[in-house]
């Protein structure tokens, strides 16, 4: 009752309520994104506290990035069985639930449930599938416009919060530093529950810039089962283009979430930069990131989708290849930042363009949530693998060398993905 008076008197004022849900949706996303990364910044308190070794506790929190990307192809058919609002209450629940847990685990196997299992499981449900829904549910116009927004606002939240936790961490303490993004999942759950609604026909409207002669009805229940995304699969693996995609975000997600997000503070500290610097240097990321994935996606409607990720690839190995012979200082690393945040996760809107041209509108967003899986994969293994590089060889360097030389690997691979022009070419034969 509330959203629908809200809807009315904002009307009056010819605001839609599209973008009340965007900016619910911007917010959620950003929120979990950060409960996702926060666990990043609490190595070293962990290890001091537990003595628990780098690569024991990097394997637990794999787990979060795994699951955060393998819940993808399901998310869309979670919300469309069970509605956003249900689904988005339950994913803040289920990370506000995991993040407390966590504070209070004494054990490996008790940090493995909080931050491994539900954290990676609600931040999942809450990825860039629910962008995508909202964004394709509510605006008939500037769709482009509010994916990119709420595609930024997921990969900043993972860095922007840091540098507030690691001030926390150093001066009060770790567990202090958990409880901002817990109130924040718990008070957002309830604004979830009052303002957001699963489509615009649910309060009598029409979608953002809809034609007004269309009569808004109430979808039907979607008819997909538990094993849709897998028939989906089965047919996206037949496709040259899908094994491209999955491969090149395999390394993506390698060389973004599970190395420098995971172990960038920890990488800094063996350098003896402290950890609210590092944690600035990993926020000014976010920062140059959300704008730069705003340029990708206006670069991505205007040139070759595979030219595209081909430099972006490329330039981040370099980024990788240079960064153990930085500086280390706050100057030094704010060019790293400011180079390498323009390029973390630029990759998706070419990448989500690819998958559309090659699959069609109707398989796109399925086929991204498994391209998406990969992307997660691959920071699993690179937060496992370079916490035991860390425990064996005392240094990150050969982990940010391997990443940088798997980052020139990808810029290859994409080049042999199918452009628009000759995707539309089997396209028309089984029309």
């Amino acid at each position: 009752m509330f959203a629908e008076l809200l809807a009315r008197r904002l009307e009056r004022h010819g605001i839609h309520y599209a973008w009340i849900v965007a900016a619910l949706g911007f917010l959620v996303m950003l929120t979990t994104a950060a409960a996702l990364g926060l666990p990043g910044a609490l190595l070293v308190p962990l290890s001091n506290e537990h003595g628990w070794n780098t690569d024991r506790i990097s394997t637990v929190l794999a787990i979060r990035f795994a699951l955060f990307g393998l819940m993808a192809p399901f998310a869309a058919m979670l919300i469309d069985r069970y509605g956003v609002r249900r689904i988005v209450f339950t994913a803040l629940a289920l990370i506000a639930g995991g993040m407390g847990y966590g504070m209070v685990a004494s054990s490996l196997w008790q940090l493995f449930i909080a931050w491994g299992l539900m954290l990676g499981a609600g931040s999942g449900m809450t990825a860039l599938v629910l962008g995508a829904v909202i964004a394709n549910r509510w605006f008939s116009q500037r769709r482009g416009l509010v994916i990119g927004i709420l595609t930024a606002s997921a990969a900043t939240g993972q860095l922007a919060f840091l540098p507030l936790a690691a001030w926390l961490i150093e001066h009060v303490s770790w567990r202090t530093a958990v409880l901002p993004v817990l109130l924040a999942c718990a008070l957002l759950a309830l604004m979830v529950a009052a303002l957001m609604r699963n489509r615009p026909s649910d309060i009598g409207l029409l979608p953002f810039g809809e034609d007004p002669g269309t009569v808004a009805t109430a979808a039907p229940a979607a008819p997909m089962r538990w094993y849709g995304p897998f028939l989906v699969l089965r047919e996206a693996i037949r496709d040259r283009t899908f094994w491209v995609l999955a491969g090149t975000f395999f390394i993506c997600g390698l060389s973004t979430n599970g190395l420098i997000q995971t172990h960038f503070i920890a990488l800094c500290g063996d350098f003896g930069m402290g950890p609210v610097p590092a944690a600035s240097a990993l926020a000014m990321m976010g920062a140059f990131d959300f704008v730069g994935t705003i340029l990708s996606g206006w670069l991505s409607d205007r040139y070759d989708n595979r030219k595209l990720l081909f430099w972006y690839y490329a330039l981040r190995g370099l980024s990788l290849f240079w960064l153990p012979h930085s500086t280390f200082t706050l100057v030094g690393l704010s060019v790293f930042a400011m180079f390498y945040g323009l390029d973390w996760i630029a990759t998706v809107p070419p990448t989500v363009k690819l998958a559309g041209s090659a699959f069609g509108k109707e398989r796109a967003a399925m086929v991204f949530g498994w391209v998406f899986a990969a992307h997660q994969v691959g920071a699993a293994v690179a937060a496992y693998g370079a916490g035991m590089t860390r425990t064996l060889l005392l240094t990150y360097t050969p982990a940010l060398y391997a990443a940088g030389a798997m980052c020139l690997v990808a810029a290859a691979m994409a080049m042999l993905a199918r452009n628009a022009r000759e995707a539309a070419v089997p396209a028309a034969v089984q029309a």
